[in-house]
């Protein structure tokens, strides 16, 4: 069986980690999820898809690491949009933009400390969406 549905997020101007743990266990109880695999891809050439904990300040350690490691500055080619734009351009190279995971009893088998979150540094697009996609 395989079944897909997309989220839509509503991005603040500002670099983001949402987490979307709780959405991706809804998914699952609403198309009668047992084994197999979640896949979440977002299609969107700025963001990507992390499993990471939240809530102990790691999800602020991440988007500082990526700001430290791809700063948005004028060092960047591609150019268009707001200062440092190019920056997001290539955080998908760093924080891929998705992410597979086993599904086991109808849940997603995260570890205890661990959480399906969107990142996003791309501050010009406050549409976002991520496509969930369940098959088993």
């Amino acid at each position: 069986m395989f079944f897909t549905d997309v989220i839509a997020l509503s991005a603040p101007s500002e670099p983001v980690v949402v987490d979307l743990t709780a959405e991706c266990s809804s998914f699952l109880r609403r198309v009668g999820a047992v084994e197999g695999l979640l896949n979440v891809f977002c299609p969107h050439a700025t963001a990507g898809i992390a499993v990471i904990e939240t809530g102990a300040g790691s999800d602020d350690d991440l988007l500082a690491a990526i700001g430290e490691l791809l700063p948005a500055d004028d060092r960047w080619r591609h150019r268009h949009g707001s200062r440092g734009h190019g920056r997001d351009h290539v955080v998908p190279g760093f924080v891929a933009p998705h992410a597979t995971l086993p599904v086991v009893a109808g849940a997603v088998a995260l570890g205890t400390w661990q959480s399906i979150v969107f990142v996003d540094t791309n501050v010009d697009n406050l549409e976002r969406s991520v496509r969930l996609s369940f098959q088993g």
